[in-house]
């Protein structure tokens, strides 16, 4: 299932999704200081593309929640409006729950991205 998901999945939507990890990587990139953060940006791009078969664990401390603070002000809203907005199109049919799903896992992530690991 996951290789037909992951497959699936790029063709319908997930290639725009990860276009959108991708250019938000590529924003932060501009200045020294947010190069760390467009990296992790390009690593969730990743999984944005292909998400199936990948499982992602939540931690972190005390910096991580002020870097998510500032990521959340200035890109985290939109990423994940945007993945809330597909996971309601996508559930619209039974067919499409999976996929749903699967945004709603990535809006998680596009609100509070420092200190996750994806497995």
């Amino acid at each position: 299932m996951g290789c037909l998901g992951n497959i699936l999945w790029f063709f319908c939507g997930g290639a725009l999704s990860g276009l959108s990890w991708c250019l938000a990587g590529c924003i932060w990139c501009i200045t020294i200081v947010g190069i760390p953060v467009g990296m992790q940006c390009f690593k969730f791009a990743s999984l944005s593309f292909f998400p199936f078969g990948k499982e992602v664990q939540y931690g972190g401390g005390a910096g991580s929640l002020l870097l998510n603070i500032v990521w959340l002000l200035i890109s985290g809203l939109p990423l994940a409006l945007e993945h809330c907005a597909f996971g309601l199109v996508m559930c619209v049919t039974i067919i499409g729950i999976p996929f749903g799903l699967q945004h709603f896992k990535l809006a998680k992530l596009a609100l509070m991205p420092f200190g996750s690991e994806v497995y």
